[in-house]
């Protein structure tokens, strides 16, 4: 029996197939630290993201296009500088949501063993 690629979506998805895969893309520490990095920071180039999380540069640049891709953020080229951005004030208040019901949860989600770890 041929193995199916892991989150791939059906021919048709449904809506909550789509969200789904929406949220995977929040499911990464990195993806994480980038969103909270632009949120208070606002814009930062992929140079200085690189440098914020001590990373390697083709890791937060793989990151930041898969942020890109699903519309958590926007760019915007300064010659050959490029900055990144939230793409949307509802990025930061999913964001800030997120935090405050892990507040109240953060103990039951550590527990959790049915959601693998990152």
């Amino acid at each position: 029996m041929a193995q199916v690629a892991p989150f791939r979506l059906p021919e048709l998805p449904t809506r909550a197939d789509l969200v789904a895969k929406y949220f995977r893309a929040l499911g990464d520490p990195i993806r994480l630290l980038i969103l909270g990095l632009l949120q208070s920071e606002g814009e930062l180039s992929a140079g200085e993201l690189t440098r914020r999380l001590g990373q390697p540069q083709p890791k937060v640049s793989n990151h930041l296009a898969c942020l890109r891709w699903c519309g958590f953020v926007t760019t915007r080229r300064d010659h050959r500088i490029i900055y990144y951005q939230l793409a949307d004030q509802r990025v930061a208040a999913m964001l800030e949501l997120a935090d405050g019901l892990l507040d109240d949860n953060a103990d039951h989600v550590a527990a959790c063993c049915h959601i693998p770890e990152a």
